[in-house]
């Protein structure tokens, strides 16, 4: 089960104006299941997108960089899953043309007003015909009320469905934030095997939604992993549809701060739930590395404990050996490294200090805290002011079952 994770309820979700949001039962993997998507954007709407840096990206991930990059005007996004349209060459380019097409049609839109996009099994043609016969049902049902229903009917082998909202005052006006994301394995960073889809009723300029987008993924989405594989999928698309009547926001704008930390709670909140659902996951990890040189280096120590098999099953079995988190700093890249200068904790409790273990560690302090289901592990470098917090997940038995029966 997902650890201290629950679905939304539908009345949590709120609606966005000039969002609406229909759904289809399609059969493209799996009968009676919600596994087709369309989302309805009002004509004036902002779109950025961030995507997948798998070099073997999937074809609605080359169509929506090319669609969003002609700038005509985004008024659609059509989800599938149960197929990635992965790894399926120019076929598979051509199957997700059909799609936009399709949906363009019964819109009245351009095909390049629709931004597609796939998640499932890779290396397995989009069964094009079953998504286009399930749009219009997927457009009977467009409702602003409907993100539940959407967040249900984009999930692979999630267990629950991923949601929130926020709502802030800027200029004297409500601004409501809505997300749904999907993910729970085959999820690391560039960005992990995820869909996201957050949209504001806000006035926001492209410029600034561009910038947004990038310090809201570097500070949610990448900075998670359940098992250290990069998706050929991975989409963030972040809207802003300009219907809440506040002044329009710039980079420049006072409300800038706020409508961009607004957006980067419900991201960081989208993030934790994927770990949270991890595949086969019963402890969350929030790793962070404290009093580096750079970024990068705290990035590098984060992922070294966070990816390893012997740290995550020994999480998984409560069991505090702990000499493998210090293997891990070792082995991080940081070629100038004191070992002698760094303090790494459990909890609140010192484990490891001047290069071993600290004298005040008892093994009970470590063993209690690990039979938590979330827990801290803190590494303080003591090398400069840089820091970084990432989220990840244990490794369990379940893991292993989900990912060998995938295709069954």
């Amino acid at each position: 089960m997902p650890v201290k994770l629950n679905a939304p309820e539908a009345a949590s979700l709120l609606p966005v104006r000039g969002v609406k949001l229909g759904f289809a039962k399609a059969h493209v993997r799996k009968p009676d299941r919600k596994d087709v998507l369309v989302m309805m954007l009002a004509e004036g709407s902002r779109v950025a997108g961030v995507f997948t840096k798998n070099r073997f990206c999937a074809a609605p991930v080359v169509l929506c960089k090319e669609y969003l990059a002609a700038k005509k005007g985004i008024r659609a996004l059509l989800v599938n899953t149960g197929c990635a349209n992965a790894g399926t060459g120019e076929d598979g380019l051509n199957r997700a043309r059909q799609s936009c097409e399709a949906l363009g049609n019964l819109m009245n839109i351009n095909a390049n007003q629709v931004l597609p996009f796939s998640t499932g099994v890779i290396l397995e043609s989009l069964p094009v015909d079953k998504v286009i016969a399930g749009l219009p049902a997927a457009i009977e049902n467009l409702k602003e009320d409907n993100w539940l229903n959407a967040a249900e009917a984009i999930m692979t082998t999630d267990i629950v469905a991923k949601g929130a909202s926020r709502q802030i005052q800027l200029d004297g006006k409500i601004v409501t934030i809505t997300g749904i994301s999907k993910g729970s394995g085959m999820i690391h960073p560039n960005m992990a095997t995820m869909l996201g889809y957050i949209s504001t009723d806000a006035a926001v300029s492209q410029n600034a939604l561009e910038s947004i987008i990038q310090y809201v993924v570097n500070k949610s989405f990448n900075c998670i992993t359940v098992d250290g594989d990069t998706s050929t999928n991975d989409s963030l698309i972040l809207m802003a549809t300009n219907q809440a009547g506040n002044v329009e926001i710039s980079e420049n704008s006072y409300n800038f701060a706020a409508i961009r930390d607004a957006l980067t709670e419900v991201a960081i909140e989208l993030a934790q739930a994927i770990v949270r659902d991890g595949e086969g996951a019963t402890k969350f990890m929030t790793v962070t590395v404290e009093g580096g040189k750079n970024e990068a280096e705290c990035r590098k120590v984060a992922y070294a404990i966070a990816h390893s098999p012997l740290i995550k099953t020994a999480f998984f079995a409560s069991d505090p050996n702990l000499g493998r988190i210090l293997a891990a700093i070792g082995y991080a890249g940081i070629d100038d490294l004191d070992v002698d200068n760094l303090q790494l904790y459990l909890g609140d409790v010192l484990v490891a200090e001047k290069g071993g273990r600290a004298a005040s560690y008892l093994e009970e302090q470590g063993a209690a805290i690990m039979k938590e289901s979330d827990i801290l592990v803190r590494v303080v470098l003591n090398r400069g002011n840089e820091n970084i917090t990432i989220w990840t997940c244990d490794f369990s038995y379940d893991y292993v079952k989900i990912n060998a029966d995938y295709r069954s």
